[in-house]
């Protein structure tokens, strides 16, 4: 087990490069691929606090995600590569919102923005069930180890346009 003092503020990975079957016909990084870059975050992260895939096989336990709002900043070319930043937003007995902002590993720009919110989920009924004690320890580490950073200004947004 991890304890709080061990989690990075925020959770950092880093290195994964845009591949050239991820380009789009403008020539840069497809939309999805970042979300594929977001997701190979929140995996590492899930495995520091054991709710990866081990924990799935393990328990018969896991995350759905509900709701999702991407921000694309700045574009992506072939074999860019990237750092992902993660906190935890809030947490509480069945739900974890984390937000991700994604930077370019050379010159640091930040390129996009991913906010997330995760149901922990039984996967044999498939529905919504509560962390169990072990699993709730580690997110309140986690949570703990975040709880000083300041709350991202882009989470919570809707998607519109001005009036």
């Amino acid at each position: 087990m991890t304890d709080g003092a061990r989690f990075s503020t925020p959770f950092e990975h880093s290195g994964d490069a845009v591949l050239p079957e991820w380009i789009d016909y403008n020539g840069h990084l497809n939309l999805a691929y970042y979300v594929v870059l977001f997701d190979r975050a929140t995996d590492a992260l899930f495995d520091l606090i054991d709710l990866g895939l081990d924990y799935r096989r393990r328990t018969s336990l896991g995350t759905f995600v509900v709701e999702t709002h991407n921000r694309y900043e700045r574009e992506l070319l072939v074999h860019e590569r990237v750092r992902v930043t993660t906190q935890l937003v809030a947490a509480d007995d069945k739900r974890l919102h984390l937000a991700h902002e994604m930077f370019r590993l050379d010159g640091g720009e930040r390129c996009a923005t991913q906010e997330l919110l995760f149901l922990h989920v039984s996967l044999a009924t498939r529905r919504v069930v509560p962390f169990p004690p072990e699993l709730k320890a580690q997110v309140e580490a986690l949570r703990a180890a975040h709880a000083a950073l300041p709350r991202p200004d882009w989470t919570g947004r809707a998607v519109g346009m001005p009036r």
